[in-house]
């Protein structure tokens, strides 16, 4: 049973990986098309959150971290990326 969800939980994670990528991707187009600082900050919060992401799964995976090690690592990147897009928002 346990090898399903382990399964669900990969194949999430692969689709927010895949969806912060495509995020990312266009806010960074949208900077290279208008070069104003709010989508350059909004481009690297939005690569902050995705690379939360990318982390949260690999430290799980590849290293003997505890799970609430990983999420702390994780909940760093994301309260970095939301603070960044929060700047971008204020500006």
């Amino acid at each position: 049973m346990t090898g399903h969800w382990d399964l669900a939980l990969v194949g999430v994670r692969v689709l927010l990986l895949l969806m912060g990528l495509a995020t990312t991707a266009i806010s960074f187009r949208a900077y290279r098309r208008q070069g104003t600082r709010y989508l350059r900050d909004a481009t690297v919060g939005f690569g902050c959150i995705t690379l939360g992401v990318l982390l949260e799964g690999f430290l799980f995976q590849f290293t003997g971290l505890t799970l609430t090690q990983v999420h702390i690592a994780e909940s760093v990147a994301l309260v970095v990326g939301l603070g960044v897009l929060l700047r971008s928002f204020l500006q």
